[in-house]
């Protein structure tokens, strides 16, 4: 059995993602003592992984829509967002020696030759400057007392059992569980009565049970510049085929609705329009083409430069598709059925909803149960769409942990 060390501390931050970080930054600058728990070996792993696809850090869309992308939970990230806009992201990126730019689609990336690595390097030697102690390969096992932390230290097996005057816990959603963000800290939050909404994957693939011909001709390809529609909600962009079904912005952007679809215990839909630019005037004219004696596939590549893999897909959702008439097509490729059986597993989704409910915390982001202890990051219930919009969540939820943190000391 490991020995238990007993430590008082000023401020405690308990997870080393974009929330945990800033907030110690801020902190560190406030003049405040800060020790930073991390599981794992290194901070700033599931920061790093993002980064691979595209490192986007947020986006230059004007605020009022910017927090409409947070769904329900607008009115608190309108508020996050001001405190710490994607204007001060991108000063505080510029700090550091990251110079950033805007994108045509107003995606916000650093320039070309910065990686996240760099970034990441830069800040963490920022906060060694500001005198923030770092401790990596330290799990956060529960709560301890009225105001206790227990963490151990996964080299030694020692356990520690602190007590600090403020904490921050930034312990990560649900996906990518290798990064560090596995979910993992909800046992404990139900341990003392603290109920979490029950994680969801958010921004994920869509399952279609292809046959196996259009899994062998197809596998994985593109359709680009089409339109996507999910209820209510449509969304432009492109769509990646894949062999368990179908992925990409607009997939993940709808993730919501199809969860919603899908709780009712049947299939979803997804509507996909392969020709969004065209009017249905222009469309349907250029339908009623006479086809003479031409394949369908012919067809569709003379009159609207649709190619592989369109004609397979036709076929494989619409086998009638062949022999419609201008009318019947027209309908298809405006609104062509994609079954979608379930999404993809947790842990392969980009972000999750669920978490740490609203009701749970103060406006300021402080635990009812447990004065002095303040959540950020995706362990709070929200979710957004890719885009930048989700790491400046963590950044924003982050600041405004540590302003009210600082507050709370000094009260």
């Amino acid at each position: 059995m490991s020995r238990s060390t007993f430590l008082k501390a000023e401020v405690v931050i308990v997870g080393g993602g974009p929330a945990g970080l800033l907030a110690a930054q801020r902190l560190a600058e406030a003049g405040h003592q800060v020790i930073l728990f991390e599981a794992q070996a290194t901070v700033g792993r599931k920061f790093l992984v993002a980064g691979h696809g595209g490192f986007n850090l947020s986006n230059a869309e004007p605020e009022a829509p910017f927090a409409t992308r947070y769904g329900p939970d607008s009115t608190a990230f309108s508020q996050f967002l001001t405190h710490f806009s994607p204007s001060e992201l991108r000063r505080w990126a510029a700090e550091l020696g990251i110079e950033t730019f805007v994108g045509t689609s107003g995606r916000i990336f650093p320039l070309a030759e910065h990686k996240p690595a760099d970034l990441l390097r830069a800040w963490v030697a920022r906060l060694q400057q500001l005198g923030v102690v770092l401790h990596t390969r330290h799990r956060w096992l529960g709560f301890e007392g009225s105001t206790g932390l227990r963490i151990q230290n996964t080299a030694s097996g020692e356990e520690l059992v602190i007590e600090p005057k403020v904490t921050l816990l930034a312990l990560g959603g649900a996906s990518w569980a290798k990064t560090g963000s596995d979910g993992a800290w909800v046992p404990a939050f139900e341990s003392i009565g603290m109920p979490c909404v029950p994680f969801l994957p958010s921004n994920c693939g869509a399952e279609v049970a292809w046959s196996a011909f259009f899994q062998q001709k197809v596998g994985r390809a593109p359709l680009k510049n089409i339109a996507l529609r999910c209820g209510a909600q449509r969304v432009r962009g492109e769509l990646m085929l894949t062999e368990y079904g179908v992925e990409g912005t607009p997939v993940y952007a709808l993730t919501p609705a199809l969860r919603q679809e899908l709780a009712t215990g049947q299939p979803a839909t997804l509507w996909l329009d392969l020709k969004p630019d065209l009017t249905d005037e222009q469309l349907l004219n250029r339908l009623r083409t006479p086809r003479r004696g031409k394949s369908l596939a012919d067809f569709l590549k003379q009159v609207l430069h649709l190619t592989s893999p369109v004609p397979t897909l036709l076929r494989e959702v619409a086998p009638t598709a062949a022999t419609a008439s201008p009318e019947e097509l027209d309908r298809l490729l405006r609104h062509l059925p994609l079954p979608i059986t379930a999404l993809r597993p947790l842990d392969e989704a980009i972000s999750t909803a669920g978490g740490v409910s609203w009701e749970e915390l103060t406006p300021d982001l402080m635990l009812r149960q447990r004065p002095g202890t303040f959540v950020a990051g995706e362990m709070l219930n929200w979710e957004a769409p890719t885009g930048g919009y989700l790491l400046q969540g963590c950044f924003s939820t982050g600041a405004w942990a540590a302003q009210a943190m600082q507050a709370y000391l000094h009260a």
